[in-house]
């Protein structure tokens, strides 16, 4: 109960507040046009010169600017209600003539002209000019002049911040919830830049209007005195002369506080502390500029003239400081020095380890010549590269990939890199820095000199060359590729081809518990069926194949269907696959939506079923040997004729051969594409290319 009370209490207090202040706002507008009595005018202005010194506080005590992103909304209010004041004031004083007795106005106004006369009023007079002139064209002027420019710069560098904000996403620096905390605080920034490039025309507005108050006030109070209450011009002059002095400082002293803010925070935009906290530190970081400040006094107190009497105790203070600070120094290097030696130590190495050392699931290792492709100064595209590579593997496999580790190998040579899964090398190329990579395709019409060398990602023969000469290998049909394309379609690859590797039984469980948020009945019921690493076998299985495992709902209705009727992973994913028939068959149709296909001879395909044999790791094709090469040579040659014809081959075969061609074929063509009869659906046609046969 008394939790319940407590948040409601919390929510009636934030609404009341709401409330207080939205009521406030809308006092402060009606306060132009409704008058107030002189007791209510004077608690007024006390509480606008108390709000312009709370805010100046504030300000000096806020570490960053956005921390008080409230300021220009405050800025307006604060403006208003200053004017609303002046509106007040001038009518009590231009209604109530020498009877006016607001107590803040004749305190101001006292304390500046004194008891009257007319040097009092001139001083006086003078004494506000200047204040106005320091406001107006010093703080005011330059505060502007500074939102201005750092609003202009602050949202010209946006994009480059969230550039290097998704590099470090990237590259694994810092996690999703502090590149969306960072990008959010940017935004932030830009945003309150953004504002008080505005809001601070409204302090230069105030002091113009605080002027043309202050001549009215006079002008007016000097007409209303003379001609309307007979007073003597001498008398009138004085009188109104001395209250409209009072009301412009009364009115202006709060505005200065506020100005003097608003300059303060748009000049701290580089700053991580309080002001007082960077003056501290920034004045006490060298102590010789404070021995000649004080050998410099010195020499002025000899020069005759001079009030040594001033000159003498000042040169003692800033000599006394800078002994201080070089002694504090002293300390702080002698700190630093033990610090390092300690660092430098041999570490002992008999102490425990962890036991589990841990390995990245995919790692790009660099060696030194390759590193300004990841260097933030020099743009990092292949930083931009990986991530988009990232987020199209999650839409093309239904898999998230991991965040990629991306580290310097002194071991490797210069120009070479190489991608690690779990510590094991699965991939390796040289890159030459500065050079284009250019692939002989097919279409090459003219044959370009270059250095030999082959693509990484797909072994195809390929060239190095200068960048003077790319466009003439475009022209003449090569395909040209810059380093960081090379290692993009080089990782690219490495997903697809290792994928199943990269799927673990903890990215499983990931996956399955967010699946559930949205259709718990599906995976409670393939949970019921199956154990966490039987399905995660199947999905590996089907990464085995490049078959995407993004509808998860259709493969967990699969498993949970024929889950109690049998473990069998090799039956789960043949099941599975036609659970996802439709997604194979387009993926491998053409834009007509045919499949061309070469189907296996009967007889042959009847071997393939009968050397079925079970082993501990599953079932597998045993074929004698004579046999199996035939079949080799025979599958090899339909392949490469249908290639030759410009067609994707895929073998079609009944259910239950499928498996077995797979694993027959597997070491010599692991890309082979091999569907079954079922997993065609009703509106793809299907035209045989031709039949697989073994020679006579």
């Amino acid at each position: 109960m008394s939790d319940a009370r407590r948040v409601i209490a919390s929510s009636l207090f934030k609404d009341r507040t709401d409330g207080f202040i939205a009521l406030g706002v809308v006092a402060v507008v009606m306060m132009l046009i409704i008058p107030l009595p002189t007791f209510l005018l004077d608690a007024l202005m006390a509480i606008n010169l108390v709000l312009a010194l709370l805010i100046l506080l504030i300000v000096l005590y806020t570490k960053k600017p956005t921390d008080f992103n409230v300021f220009p909304t405050i800025l307006l209010v604060t403006t208003v209600f200053g004017l609303a004041l002046n509106v007040s004031s001038t009518r009590l004083m231009l209604t109530l003539g020498a009877g006016f007795d607001g107590r803040m106005i004749n305190a101001f106004s006292t304390f500046v002209v004194g008891s009257g006369g007319t040097e009092g009023l001139v001083v006086g007079f003078i004494i506000f000019i200047v204040i106005i002139a320091v406001q107006a064209v010093v703080i005011t002027k330059g505060a502007t002049r500074i939102a201005e420019v750092a609003a202009r710069f602050a949202l010209d560098a946006l994009p480059g911040k969230q550039m290097a904000i998704e590099a470090e996403y990237n590259s694994g620096a810092i996690s999703e919830e502090e590149s969306f905390r960072r990008k959010n605080q940017l935004q932030q920034e830009v945003d309150f830049y953004g504002a008080m490039d505005g809001s601070s025309k409204f302090v230069s507005g105030n002091v113009k209007i605080g002027i043309l108050i202050t001549v009215v006030n006079i002008l007016g109070g000097v007409i209303i005195g003379v001609v309307i209450h007979g007073e003597p011009i001498s008398a009138a002059v004085g009188t109104y002369i001395a209250f409209a002095i009072g009301d412009g400082l009364l009115s202006q002293f709060p505005a200065l506080l506020v100005s003097t803010a608003t300059g303060i925070i748009v000049t701290r935009s580089v700053s991580d502390g309080t002001f007082g906290s960077d003056v501290s530190t920034q004045f006490s970081r060298d102590s010789r500029i404070y021995w000649i400040g004080a050998f410099v006094l010195a020499g002025f107190a000899l020069l005759p003239g001079f009030p040594w009497y001033v000159l003498i105790p000042l040169a003692c203070m800033l000599g006394f400081l800078a002994y201080r600070l070089g002694k504090k120094k002293m300390k702080t290097e002698e700190a630093a020095a033990v610090k390092a030696a300690e660092a430098r130590k041999p570490k002992d190495d008999t102490g425990e380890m962890s036991p589990v050392v841990p390995l990245d699931p995919l790692s790009l290792e660099l060696g030194y010549g390759l590193i300004p492709l990841v260097d933030r100064d020099k743009g990092a595209e292949l930083l931009e590269r990986v991530h988009r590579i990232r987020r199209e593997s999650a839409l093309d496999l239904g898999l998230v990939i991991p965040r990629i580790r991306i580290i310097d190998n002194m071991r490797l040579e210069p120009s070479e890199y190489c991608f690690k899964i779990k510590g094991v090398d699965v991939g390796r190329g040289k890159i030459r820095m500065g050079y284009f990579m250019c692939i002989v395709s097919g279409n090459v019409t003219e044959e370009i000199p270059g250095e030999k060398t082959k693509d990484p990602a797909f072994g195809l023969p390929a060239i190095w060359i200068s960048e003077d000469k790319r466009e003439q290998a475009e022209r003449a049909g090569y395909t040209v590729v810059d380093p960081p394309s090379i290692i993009a379609t080089h990782l690219t690859e490495i997903i697809k081809r290792h994928a199943a590797e990269i799927l673990g039984r903890q990215e499983t469980q990931s996956i399955l518990e967010g699946l559930k948020k949205d259709y718990p009945a599906v995976v409670e019921e393939a949970q019921k069926a199956l154990s966490l690493g039987e399905i995660q076998k199947v999905l590996q299985a089907l990464l085995e194949e490049q078959v995407s495992i993004r509808n998860m709902v259709a493969i967990l209705e699969a498993l949970a269907d024929y889950g109690p009727v049998t473990k069998d992973i090799q039956f789960l994913t043949e099941k599975s696959r036609q659970a996802l028939a439709r997604q194979i068959c387009l993926q491998y149709a053409d834009e007509d939506r045919m499949l061309h296909v070469l189907t296996i001879d009967h007889a042959l395909e009847q071997k393939i079923v009968e050397s079925r044999v079970e082993t501990s790791s599953g079932v597998m094709s045993a074929l004698e040997p004579a046999v199996q090469n035939a079949w080799i040579k025979a599958l090899s040659r339909s392949v490469a004729a249908m290639q030759e014809q410009g067609l994707f081959p895929v073998i079609l075969c009944s259910e239950a051969a499928r498996f077995l061609v797979r694993s027959s074929s597997y070491r010599e063509l692991p890309n082979l594409v091999i569907l079954s009869v079922p997993e065609i659906v009703a509106d793809i046609t299907v035209e045989q290319v031709g039949e697989i046969r073994l020679e006579s």
